[in-house]
């Protein structure tokens, strides 16, 4: 691992110097002395170093971004009950953007130029992403563990993104592979919500089809931030499909669940990790039994998961009532991903040491969840630690469990 442990020293620009005798040559005054151990990196203090986070807090898709924040401060908190990091503890400042695109640009410039964050953590979705990335990127500030599987994120040109999870087109992959192998279904409709996050969703979805000699027999989407499925659905209805493959967030896809099931329609439901699978669970009660969910993190519940069983000790210890979610684990490894990167450097620890830790790692070992970086075997992207891919399904008691294979079970 090429950890650049080096400390930034201020430059003087000012050439004025003092005046001497005859014979005297003008020098420019000393530059000052900066201790070895002592960081000078924006966001880092002697005490403490600051990240910042814009995801949706308020909205419909709330629950996403305060699980986010859940796990991160879980994470922070814990490390800071040992120590912190070299000495420093760890903090976040928070915005709510409600997953709105102009929003996290505003967001995202406060952090860097008001808030002055070393680094900019979970963010929540592909649209606000899209929006904030160039900003984070031209303030050369690290843009770490984004909530969201989307492609452009995964870009080669990107030198401040460290994605955690697996791709949305690595979802859709396991999808189409598990209702065409486990199930032999053929008819398959998609669902998309109409904006950069459903269309990257949906395009996966139509690569893993076309690798099969497959296409959509039919074709729904809905405006993002709203419920208004009622033309998707009758869409959708339209091509009589086996199974329905979901790219949304929960409000919309709960509403679409329940009244698709209310009205004798009941294919396969099928939905990626960003809806939020405690929320939708929660929102569907008794529709919800046999809907699928795929997962970029193991199951938040198994405590015989080295992961999982800190995790469940570090939010206990930070917020005793809060109910463990796969959102909120996906959070505790991504401040445990920024935790492992910053241990690298010590105490003089700037932006591009961290990135150097993270990126330039061979492996990165969060209590047996491993993450690999750059162009290793079973190594996807570059900028993408994990490329896991788990099976969920919510049971007739409304709780989540681990499936290998899909059985295509009915209420």
């Amino acid at each position: 691992m090429a950890a650049l442990l080096t400390a930034c020293s201020e430059s003087s620009d000012n050439g004025s110097s003092g005046s001497g005798g005859a014979g005297n040559t003008p020098t420019a005054p000393a530059r000052p002395t900066v201790p070895e151990d002592v960081s000078t990196e924006t966001g880092v203090f002697d005490d403490r170093i600051v990240f910042g986070q814009s995801a949706a807090l308020s909205g419909p898709a709330a629950e996403l971004g305060l699980g986010m924040r859940l796990g991160i401060q879980a994470a922070f908190e814990e490390s800071n009950r040992a120590g912190g990091v070299s000495g420093r503890q760890l903090e976040l400042v928070d915005m709510d953007d409600a997953y709105e695109p102009e929003a996290a640009v505003a967001n995202t410039r406060n952090l860097i130029e008001n808030e002055q964050v070393f680094a900019l953590i979970g963010a929540v979705g592909t649209p606000t992403s899209r929006s904030a990335t160039p900003v984070a990127a031209a303030a050369d500030v690290p843009y770490i563990a984004p909530f969201t599987g989307a492609g452009f994120l995964r870009a080669d040109d990107w030198t401040n993104i460290v994605n955690l999870r697996a791709s949305y087109a690595q979802e859709a992959e396991e999808m189409v592979e598990r209702l065409t192998a486990d199930l032999g279904i053929t008819r398959i409709a998609v669902l998309f919500q109409d904006d950069s996050f459903g269309r990257a969703g949906y395009f996966g979805a139509l690569a893993a089809l076309e690798r099969r000699e497959m296409e959509p027999v039919a074709i729904g989407f809905y405006p993002r931030n709203t419920t208004a499925i009622k033309s998707a659905l009758l869409d959708l209805r339209a091509g009589n499909p086996e199974a329905v493959i979901i790219v949304g967030a929960y409000e919309p896809v709960g509403t679409l669940i329940s009244w698709a099931r209310h009205t004798d329609f009941d294919p396969v439901f099928i939905t990626l990790s960003f809806v939020g699978a405690n929320a939708l669970a929660d929102q569907l009660g008794s529709d919800g039994e046999g809907v699928y969910v795929t997962q970029v993190v193991p199951f938040p519940f198994d405590a015989e998961t080295p992961v999982v069983a800190a995790y469940q000790a570090a939010l206990a210890a930070h917020e005793p009532d809060a109910a463990p979610g796969f959102v909120s684990l996906e959070g505790y490894i991504a401040g445990r991903l920024a935790i492992a990167g910053l241990a690298q450097c010590g105490s003089a620890v700037t932006r591009e040491c961290f990135l150097d830790a993270l990126l330039g790692a061979d492996a990165i070992d969060i209590d047996g969840f491993m993450m690999r970086f750059g162009d290793g075997e079973n190594v996807t992207d570059d900028n993408q630690g994990s490329d896991a891919v788990f099976v969920t399904e919510i049971g007739p008691d409304g709780a989540y469990r681990s499936v290998a294979t899909l059985t295509g079970a009915r209420r």
